[in-house]
């Protein structure tokens, strides 16, 4: 279970490795589709941020969804963000393209398809309010699942992220 105790040591952390990256540069440890080098990125990749304003405009998202997510569906919480983070990375390092893939936005739009198709799924009246409201919050990603003319961009994952919270919502669908 995912506690709030958690979701700020994981979001201290990614501040952690930010600032000794600052000293000690990390972010070639992030995902290089289809290079064994690459394959730790799959695990790397959502702590590094190549700029104060990458990890900045990744928190805030990624701090409300963590508690939504966590706060509504405890049991599952763990294995959405687990399952986004590898699935994802993977379809990164299998099908991105051949760039350096850092950052936790493919965590943030894992999190966020997840809390939009789970209503949807489930069809209960809570989690449709609860994808409503992520719709109404976020709403906006949609676009950056697109290939974008910013090549600093990892628009891979975002796509792969989206695509893994969608499937992954099916997976731990409850009756």
């Amino acid at each position: 279970m995912i506690t709030n105790k958690l979701i700020i040591q994981f979001i201290i952390s990614i501040y952690v490795v930010f600032t000794i990256s600052i000293f000690f540069p990390s972010v070639n440890l992030g995902i290089t589709p289809r290079t064994t080098k690459g394959l730790i990125g799959i695990v790397t990749s959502p702590f590094l941020h190549g700029s104060l304003r990458h990890i900045i405009s990744n928190t805030v998202p990624l701090v409300v969804l963590l508690f939504i997510l966590s706060y509504f569906y405890p049991q599952k919480a763990l294995s959405v963000i687990l399952f986004t983070v590898i699935a994802g990375g993977m379809l990164v390092w299998l099908f991105g393209r051949n760039a350096n893939h850092i950052g936790a936005s493919g965590l943030i739009y894992g999190l966020a398809a997840f809390l939009i198709a789970n209503g949807f799924i489930e069809q209960k009246f809570v989690p449709l309010l609860i994808s409503i409201g992520v719709i109404i919050l976020y709403g906006g990603l949609i676009w950056g699942i697109l290939p974008s003319l910013r090549s600093y961009i990892s628009w891979e994952s975002h796509l792969f992220g989206a695509i893994v919270g969608i499937v992954t919502s099916f997976l731990l669908k409850t009756k």
